[in-house]
């Protein structure tokens, strides 16, 4: 683990399918008794979309891999939580994981709080945009997080 980071054992942006089972084994930890998961996985559809959602193209600023280490390091806290979170780039089909956190904790108040803060602040605060594509061809560019 990076000392620099704390208790943050994963913050990645990646073009690459994330993988929860190598975020569950990142903070796997026998002192923790609690584990809580997020997948933002791709839908096919969207209340402002006219026509069903086919793909999603994530573009992410340079920056984005350190603002998620430091969105990560602020939802952990003091609580001593161990946190793994990934965000994908590129572009994703319906059903793929955009984003994918593991959150481990000595029990379930925190694993849970933790996890629901990261992505209530990735969804805000992440330098990532997405553009939304649609059956019809209509594409759509959507704000800070997604």
């Amino acid at each position: 683990m990076d000392d620099s980071r704390g208790d943050v054992r994963v913050a990645a942006i990646s073009a690459e399918p994330l993988d929860l089972d190598a975020h569950l084994r990142a903070i796997d930890d026998p002192r923790m008794g609690a584990v809580t998961t997020f997948v933002g996985r791709v839908r096919d559809h969207d209340p402002d979309a006219a026509t069903a959602v086919v793909a999603l193209e994530y573009s992410a600023h340079p920056d984005a891999e350190a603002a998620l280490a430091r969105l990560a390091a602020a939802a952990v806290g003091s609580t001593g939580a161990l946190v793994a979170v990934s965000h994908r780039v590129g572009t994703l089909e319906v059903g793929d994981a955009a984003v994918v956190i593991a959150v481990a904790s000595a029990h379930r108040a925190e694993a849970f709080e933790v996890c629901r803060t990261l992505i209530e602040t990735i969804k805000t605060d992440l330098p990532v945009w997405k553009k939304q594509v649609e059956s019809d061809g209509t594409a759509s560019w959507l704000g800070l997080g997604g």
